[in-house]
């Protein structure tokens, strides 16, 4: 540690990295053991993304136990571990430091110049676009990143040039830590309202995030309260850039053009038109894009470079991911878990030529359901067939009365004409979609919890009624 209380990683340091199977502590330990540090971590059950750190030399251990701290210098974790965690308990006894995510990517970024990249929607997606964009520009980045860049497969890299690109999490007010010198906030809506206290204290800490960079901020304003923070940022003289399709914007989304097969449009700028064609579809991923975009153009990459690079973008990991096809339908996957990403990603899916539009969403956290269920109602506008799970806890309580048939009481008032069906245990919801599924179908599932599994085990149970893939 510095005299300052801050984690020193110039010199060599071992680090012991808890929960390192999650991609934010994943992609920090990928960094870490790139740069030269020794890193070891643990976490609950095995997966293919620990064989990946075990492949880059990092020591990785099944189940939580103190003796896996070893003779580590420091001590990390994820949010989801809990003070009585026995490799905690080890680190406060024999009186390590034991820090959080965000102090150790803090520290990290003091050692390049940092472009975070904030907002309540997009900001993995943003990421990986930025960081693809930047290395086809040559400009070699540095980034980590809350989920693989399928380009890449892997959500960190350090590399030898000057950028560094990080997702700022906003969820527990971490992104406040990082002293980036650009930024993007791609939009801003209500989430995590418990931790921040309300609405206007998460607002205000937008304010605060805006006005702690020291260069221009990329802001997204097709939402309102991403104008407003806007507009509160020029009034306070902050060097900020706008990005939409809004005749407002400085950076303004025009000729746009939505398939199946991706979007189209053309970025307008102040004396710059740039031409974009993304091979994944969604008028959400072009407002992605354009502020991936701009914050390269700011940091002097070719806009042609750029350009290219986005063409070859393959998405993210649980971004409208394509997870097969069995029996003709077409499965697909995505992490949309507030009404705004629901509503983006069902209008995605409805670029395709399919039959009928077949969804599956799973509530995300008792707290947010509490908070959001009553707004989820007209998001589902556009699917054929719904059905709702109960709600994947992310390690919170249950709450009394607090279940996914709340989201399913919204649908109907909203959407009376939507056949919607909640199904809360896993066989029950399988055996109905493999009794209502067929040929010309598109399957979307969709949610931030273990949903993610159920195209899988769709398939198989499909090729087990005699479906063949295809």
């Amino acid at each position: 540690m510095s005299g300052d209380g801050l984690l020193d990683l110039g010199s060599t340091v071992h680090v012991h990295v808890i929960g390192i199977g999650g991609a934010g502590m994943s992609a920090i330990a990928e960094v870490l053991a790139t740069m030269g540090h020794r890193v070891s971590g643990s976490d609950l059950k095995a997966s293919t993304g620990l064989d990946r750190l075990r492949a880059q030399g990092i020591e990785v251990y099944i189940g939580h136990d103190a003796a896996h701290v070893g003779e580590a210098d420091v001590v990390t974790r994820s949010t989801a571990v809990p003070d009585d965690n026995p490799e905690c308990r080890e680190a406060v006894h024999r009186g390590l430091s034991l820090l959080s995510r965000a102090e150790v990517l803090g520290a990290v970024s003091r050692l390049r110049r940092t472009v975070a990249v904030a907002g309540t929607h997009g900001k993995t997606t943003t990421s990986s676009m930025l960081a693809l964009a930047l290395r086809g520009a040559g400009l070699r980045p540095s980034f980590v990143i809350g989920g693989d860049v399928n380009e890449i497969g892997t959500g960190a890299a350090w590399d030898s040039g000057d950028l560094l690109v990080v997702e700022a999490d906003e969820s527990d007010g971490s992104f406040l830590r990082l002293a980036p010198e650009l930024a993007v906030v791609t939009n801003l809506e209500p989430d995590h309202i418990e931790h921040h206290g309300g609405f206007e204290a998460l607002r205000s800490s937008f304010d605060e995030f805006v006005a702690g960079v020291d260069g221009p901020v990329v802001l997204g304003i097709d939402d309102p309260e991403g104008a407003a923070l806007a507009e509160r940022s020029r009034r306070s003289g902050l060097d900020v850039c706008t990005v939409g399709t809004s005749d407002a914007a400085d950076w303004m989304i025009t000729e746009l053009r939505e398939s199946w097969d991706g979007v189209r449009f053309v970025l307008q700028g102040p004396g710059t038109d740039v031409s974009v064609a993304l091979p994944v579809p969604g008028l959400h991923n072009a407002r992605n894009a354009a502020s991936a975009v701009v914050l390269a153009l700011l940091v002097g990459a070719d806009p042609l470079a750029v350009a290219n690079a986005l063409g070859r973008f393959g998405g993210v990991a649980r971004r409208f991911e394509h997870r097969g096809r069995a029996g003709g339908v077409t499965l697909v996957d995505d992490y949309a878990h507030l009404p705004t990403e629901v509503s983006a990603t069902i209008r995605a899916a409805r670029t395709g030529n399919f039959d009928r539009l077949v969804a599956v969403f799973q509530p995300h956290r008792f707290s947010r359901t509490e908070a959001l269920w009553s707004s989820f109602g007209p998001s589902f506008e556009g699917v054929d067939l719904l059905f709702v799970t109960d709600v994947y806890p992310s390690g919170e309580a249950p709450r009394p009365g607090i279940t996914g048939q709340l989201v399913v009481n919204a649908v109907r008032r909203d959407l009376p004409d939507l056949d919607v069906h909640y199904a809360a245990r896993r066989d029950d919801l399988l055996d109905a979609l493999v009794g209502e599924l067929r040929a010309g179908d598109l399957c979307l599932t969709m949610g931030a919890g273990d949903l993610t599994s159920v195209p899988t085990d769709l398939r198989e149970r499909l090729v087990e009624h005699g479906a063949a893939d295809v």
